[in-house]
């Protein structure tokens, strides 16, 4: 039975950069939609669903921050790479806050592209013939986690989709749980080998989390701060309250 490819959208204004992209990846056995505009992603996301964009930041009208604030304020988790020129630790910082899932700084190499690419889809699980992740799932106060899906399911039936960085750390808090992890750790497990990542990106990454799992997220109950190392899951006791 034939592997139908992974489908990807490159968003980028600069023509010449646009097709040297698309030329590359579908070489690598990729198939890619290239298109110039943020508008032009959001118009075709409900149309085409892709299994990763990799978005300019630096776009006419709308700018690829904004398409990926406005995504994932949709509830949209399709793996996003952030293209960007700037090299200021906040405009990474802003970027991962926004939910990107990878950042790549401009000039690179359509190889190392390549490289987060499979990457973020490894993580992601979107890569055709390797296996799904189906772990036991984990209860998180009124929450479950659930690694087959990726996602937190309340009490009510409700569920959230976790980004491929809050999932892949996730995950390597609760199969260790009562142990301290370091920043790095975490920040290993979630990003491509060699990528240079800031430890700030693992504390953005779990005050997210804490968003989504903590009653109370100015006094976390089950992620836990280990001062000067990381971070440790905390699991509640049985018979304990959530």
């Amino acid at each position: 039975m034939e592997t139908k490819p992974c489908h990807l959208f490159v968003v980028e204004d600069d023509p010449a950069m646009r097709d040297m992209l698309s030329s590359y990846l579908e070489k690598q056995g990729l198939a890619v939609t290239g298109m110039p505009t943020a508008e032009d992603l959001l118009r075709r996301m409900h149309r085409l669903r892709p299994d990763l964009v990799v978005l300019d930041v630096t776009l006419p009208g709308m700018s690829g921050l904004q398409a990926c604030q406005r995504l994932r304020a949709e509830g949209d988790r399709v793996p996003i790479i952030l293209l960007t020129a700037r090299t200021e630790e906040v405009d990474r910082v802003l970027g991962l806050e926004m939910g990107a899932d990878d950042y790549l700084g401009k000039p690179f190499s359509a190889r190392e592209l390549l490289a987060r690419i499979r990457a973020v889809l490894r993580r992601h699980g979107g890569i055709p013939g390797l296996p799904q992740t189906h772990e036991q799932t984990v209860r998180i106060g009124a929450l479950t986690f659930v690694p087959a899906t990726r996602s937190l399911l309340g009490e009510d039936g409700q569920t959230r989709v976790l980004s491929t960085v809050e999932y892949a750390m996730l995950t390597e808090l609760v199969t260790n749980p009562g142990t301290p992890i370091s920043r790095e750790r975490l920040i290993a497990a979630s990003h491509p080998r060699g990528a240079h990542v800031l430890a700030r990106t693992a504390d953005v990454a779990v005050m997210r989390l804490r968003k989504l799992v903590e009653p109370d997220p100015a006094m976390p109950r089950y992620i836990q701060t280990v001062r000067g190392h990381g971070y440790m899951f905390v699991p509640a006791r049985p018979g304990s309250p959530s």
